[in-house]
């Protein structure tokens, strides 16, 4: 796929265009008592019932200790209510529960909030979405989830706002506008609420949008911080960049980030800096594919590594910051993990910043590894508007925004793994313009010639990022991992299928029924009643099936139908 300044805005709103815009939704009493998610239940949200936040618990872990679907019985599983949404877009969400009640988001920025043991639903919102908006999201109009506080459910929406609803009711509480739509800014992100305040961040480095991170007052929605994530002149990295480059510089975050509550920091990790092509901005481009530590009261940084300098492949660094702890070398560490887009696992000190290890995880000849604690780039693979390059992974990465997950108490890390390589060359550059696509690059997604698989579901030990084991799929592995107390590690595929693995050894111990559509969404775990629930999204979407290349021209994925469906599965 060619893919050019004037071209990419072109086929953007093409896309974009082709989604109705719905209005609001009707809303109804819950009917049930719904406990408030308070900070404290919030901190010990790993040891809850339910699944309080996007990634389970501030570690940002995907790990869940319930246990009572195990090796032992998981092959016995079965849906056991499931919910038919009206939209064909990209499910990506994940489903949160409190207490007995469901909330989820679909495309388009619906929230439904049923009884998370029946399936009855409770209430509907639907968002008023400005039409503008959707001339430049990005991949596809998702949205990954909502956040949960006090008695609020909260939601970021694609034109830019930040909502907050009645848990109960599902009406608006306050809406609080962070940026016009339509010139570039884009928001499917899940909030990450801390210490009263719900934490947001930006999309639209493809399209020169400056990027930011959000604190706003969970009570009022009034906006107390903003971080930008391109660092400006007379500002510590302000020299990083050409002059005036860094207010076109792209860095969104638009992943939620995690939460140290020992050391009171906020981690977030910053996307690819625009245009693509790095040429045209010499320099290390901070905070662009970096992870940054944050005070959350202020949004000021603490410290932040790069994991990408003059990123020219869109090695977007936004994927999750896990935090657990590690042993390597013979020493104990407080760790902050990360599955970059280009290609390897790492491992950093989080007092610090300062970096523990970084390994491949997939096939990379772009990024070589590490020189005095920095990241070095391979000089002949870096393209120009004369030359294409062959780079390896491509730009949707070794792993794209899917989630992994990290059982602590095993030491282990789960990857979806994308097996692609891409040609990528420049092209005559052309002035930025608000809400027109800012790349002046040209790619084309192919096979990874050191794979015959374009999807690979693998294990590493978390003390020294090697593979333990892996499992090989001719489909590309889009799904979101959920680690469990069980032994279990659960994820979907493309063509429709829910898998439960063995954590220790990768064996398929379950395979759900074909559902009714691919499987992107991020599953959670849950009981209610002392009765344990797995709950996933099925429905295709999202960036591979639009910017895919030959992935997604592989006629056994272009066959994987549409359409967004919520299954719920128990004993």
């Amino acid at each position: 796929m060619t893919f050019h300044r004037i071209k990419a805005n072109r086929m953007f709103s093409a896309c974009a265009l082709a989604f109705a815009v719905l209005g609001a939704g009707s809303a109804q009493a819950l009917g049930a008592d719904y406990q408030a998610v308070t900070d404290a239940r919030l901190a010990n949200a790993a040891k809850d019932d339910g699944w309080l936040m996007y990634r389970h618990d501030y570690t940002a872990s995907g790990y869940s200790p319930h246990g009572e679907i195990n090796a032992s019985n998981v092959s016995k599983l079965k849906v056991a209510w499931d919910y038919k949404s009206d939209l064909t877009q990209g499910h990506e969400g994940a489903p949160l529960v409190n207490g007995d009640v469901m909330i989820v988001t679909t495309p388009m920025d619906h929230v439904v909030a049923f009884d998370a043991a029946t399936g009855k639903e409770l209430w509907k919102y639907v968002a008023k979405i400005d039409e503008k908006a959707l001339k430049t999201v990005c991949c596809d109009v998702v949205n990954r989830g909502a956040a949960l506080y006090e008695n609020n459910v909260y939601l970021e929406t694609l034109d830019n706002h930040v909502i907050a609803l009645d848990a109960k009711t599902g009406k608006e509480k306050w809406n609080a506008k962070l940026y016009d739509p339509g010139v570039g800014y884009f928001m499917t992100s899940a909030p990450l609420i801390v210490k009263g305040k719900v934490i947001v961040g930006t999309g639209g480095g493809e399209y020169g949008a400056r990027g930011f991170i959000s604190a706003l007052d969970a009570k009022t929605g009034k906006i107390l911080w903003q971080t930008h994530t391109t660092a400006a002149p007379g500002e510590p990295g302000g020299d990083t960049w050409p002059k005036g480059a860094y207010q076109t510089g792209g860095g969104n975050p638009w992943l939620p980030g995690s939460y140290d509550t020992e050391t009171d920091t906020l981690f977030w990790t910053v996307g690819n800096p625009g245009p693509w092509l790095a040429t045209l901005r010499p320099g290390k481009n901070l905070y662009t594919d970096s992870v940054l530590a944050l005070n959350p009261a202020t949004g000021k940084i603490k410290w932040y590594y790069q994991w990408t300098e003059n990123d020219t492949w869109d090695y977007d660094g936004t994927n999750e910051p896990i935090l657990t702890d590690i042993t390597y070398a013979g020493k104990n560490y407080k760790a902050l993990v990360h599955a970059d887009r280009n290609g390897y696992y790492y491992a950093l000190d989080r007092t610090t910043g300062k970096p523990i290890y970084a390994e491949p995880f997939v096939h990379t000849n772009t990024v070589t590894g590490l020189k005095d604690g920095v990241n070095q780039t391979a000089a002949d693979l870096r393209p120009t508007v004369d030359k294409q390059v062959f780079a390896c992974p491509s730009f949707l990465g070794g792993k794209n925004w899917w989630p992994t997950a990290v059982d602590p108490t095993q030491h282990l890390v789960f990857i979806p793994t994308l097996n692609a390589c891409m040609d990528i060359k420049g092209t005559e550059p052309v002035a930025y313009k608000a809400g027109l696509a800012f790349l002046d690059a040209s790619f084309e997604v192919k096979h990874d010639p050191a794979n015959n698989n374009w999807g690979t579901v693998q294990a590493l030990d978390l003390n020294t990022g090697k593979q333990v084991w892996k499992f090989d799929t001719a489909l590309p592995w889009n799904g979101p991992m959920l680690a469990t107390g069980g032994g279990l590690v659960i994820s979907g595929s493309s063509d429709g299928y829910l898998h439960a693995f063995d954590s220790k050894t990768g064996k398929v111990l379950w395979k759900s029924d074909q559902l009714t559509s691919g499987i992107i969404g991020v599953p959670t775990t849950y009981k209610v009643g002392g009765k344990q629930y797995v709950a996933v999204w099925a429905g295709w979407g999202g960036a591979s099936p639009i910017w895919g290349g030959q992935m997604a021209n592989d006629p056994a994925v272009k066959a994987i139908p549409k359409g967004g469906h919520l299954y719920v599965f128990s004993l």
